[in-house]
């Protein structure tokens, strides 16, 4: 559960409660990674379900496990607690004396096992809000929780895949080790250092929030700003002027940036049709959408596909 209005990012699934003197203070399961040295990399993949029937196998987990989930849901668990991995969400598995799936999962996944350079210590911890807070910017300390959504899922897939492609093309564990540490840094960056951008108050960060919230909403549709004003009840000018306010870039821009984020997703993970990318997006034009996507990209949609559409495909 992402919150847009500034507050730590906390999935309701993973929060827990301890009680202290002053009563009942949000934790949750983090792992607080020391990155003095990069994390260690050792293999990688994307995972497509067979069928409806797969069940991820039962194992020792040896290493660490960076899940991203792009389609359905995976039903994962560890020798502690059972595990729900939805689309667009992530999971980082500790090393576990059993690994396991507990019922049948048909979804897609990419995954990176990785190893933490400081095996002495666990990174695996308990934190409260205001403990993150206070240790996000130390330098050398990389926040994550243990699951949650993913803000900008398509730049964490487009690492991932530059990842898979370093592998491939050098096989070079540092720079693969370098690399993935990237991508949880961007990770940790999507959920933490960012939050700050939008500075509002009371009313204010609601109509923003619920602003954001509307352009998701239709974001597969061709809409007007005038219509967002409508909703709202506001006149255009006036929604124009609070929303470049608030964020630093325009309504128009926004719009545009959100539906090139997601288009950049399909282009990078599925073997749609550009035209029907385009169509998926709200562009009825193909030709307007290649258009729109080179301005904002620089590359072309196909050129954009080529650069990024080879992965790796293993079965778990």
């Amino acid at each position: 559960m992402y919150d847009v209005r500034g507050k730590i990012p906390f999935d309701p699934n993973i929060i827990h409660y301890i009680k202290d003197m002053k009563g009942m203070v949000k934790h949750m399961d983090v792992l607080n990674f020391q990155i003095s040295k990069p994390l260690q990399f050792n293999w990688t993949g994307k995972f497509i379900a067979p069928d409806e029937n797969w069940t991820h196998i039962t194992r020792a987990l040896t290493d660490y496990e960076f899940i991203v989930m792009t389609n359905g849901e995976l039903y994962i668990a560890d020798d502690k607690r059972q595990y729900v991995v939805k689309k667009g969400e992530y999971l980082i598995m500790s090393p576990t004396l059993k690994q396991y799936g507990y019922k049948p999962s048909k979804c897609t996944f990419y995954w990176t096992h990785f190893t933490y350079p400081d095996e002495l210590i666990s990174p695996r911890c308990s934190m409260s809000e205001n403990d993150i807070l206070n240790n996000i910017h130390k330098n050398q300390n990389m926040i994550l929780p243990v699951q949650n959504t993913i803000p900008r899922i398509d730049r964490i897939i487009v690492l991932l895949k530059q990842l898979q492609d370093s592998d491939r093309k050098y096989g070079s564990k540092i720079l693969n080790s370098l690399n993935i540490t990237a991508a949880l840094m961007e990770l940790h960056s999507q959920l933490y250092l960012s939050n700050g951008r939008v500075s509002l108050k009371g009313d204010h960060v609601q109509l923003y929030t619920d602003i954001v919230d509307y352009i998701s909403w239709r974001i597969r549709e061709n809409f007007k700003v005038s219509e967002i004003a409508e909703y709202f009840g506001y006149n255009e000018k006036y929604i124009t002027t609070f929303f470049k306010k608030a964020s630093g870039v325009s309504l128009k821009t926004y719009i545009l940036n959100q539906k090139m984020d997601m288009a950049k997703a399909l282009l990078s993970d599925t073997n749609k049709p550009i035209s029907q990318i385009g169509y998926e997006i709200g562009f009825s034009d193909n030709h307007n959408f290649s258009s729109a996507f080179k301005k904002i990209t620089g590359q072309s949609p196909s050129d954009y596909r080529n650069t990024y559409a080879q992965r790796k495909l293993f079965h778990e």
